[in-house]
């Protein structure tokens, strides 16, 4: 799955060694040391506020394309009706001009959708790689309290000792130091209203 592969890759990438090493004992910091510390970008991405917040932007996003699609669904087919109905009226020639610009119109309107749905489809697979940015500063500081050296992705770890998951501290942690608030909209706007005005709103 792409989103899960960018997750993983997200990960690898910040895989934020440091130095130090610890022995498997645990401490009054709310993390067992060890050397090594696993943790699933999935749960983080699906339960913390901040992930949830993330989704809940891009289904808008996802909402708000589908209902201007099918508002320009509904413009268009009103208007190619309206068009039939004056092949009777007018002549040939001027027919066949009226009929041009429509097939432009639409032409044109089929490629600003389609480049809405491109656009979508890029915040979405960046959405993980976001994630794991905003979250590193909280990640770094658990390696620190664990005198950990490295975090890896627990999807990828064959066997393992569950005591160095830490993918529950890392929830609650973000959640307590971050929270739910974006820094900003995800890509700068929703693809159903960025860009130049609407097509169908052109004569």
């Amino acid at each position: 799955m792409p989103t899960r592969a960018l997750l993983r890759r997200s990960l690898m990438a910040l895989c934020l060694c440091l130095l130090g090493a610890g022995t498997a004992t645990a401490q009054g910091v709310g993390v067992v040391q060890s050397d090594v510390l696993v943790i699933n970008p999935d749960r983080l991405f699906a339960e913390t506020q901040l992930g949830e917040t993330m989704n809940e932007e891009l289904q808008a996003k996802r909402d708000a394309l589908i209902a201007h699609n099918r508002k320009l669904e509904a413009e268009l087919e009103a208007e190619e009706k309206a068009l039939s109905e004056l092949r009777a009226e007018t002549s040939p020639e001027e027919f066949r001009d009226l009929a041009d610009a429509f097939d432009a119109k639409v032409r044109n309107i089929r490629q600003d959708s389609d480049r809405r749905a491109r656009d979508l489809d890029r915040i979405r697979s960046q959405a993980p790689v976001t994630f794991m940015r905003l979250v590193e500063p909280v990640l770094v500081d658990i390696m620190r309290d664990a005198d950990a050296a490295v975090i890896m992705d627990s999807r990828s770890v064959l066997l393992r000792a569950e005591v160095v998951d830490i993918t529950d501290v890392a929830v609650s942690r973000i959640d307590e130091e971050i929270g739910s608030e974006l820094p900003g909209s995800m890509g700068g706007g929703t693809p159903a209203s960025d860009g130049p005005d609407d097509q169908s709103d052109a004569d």
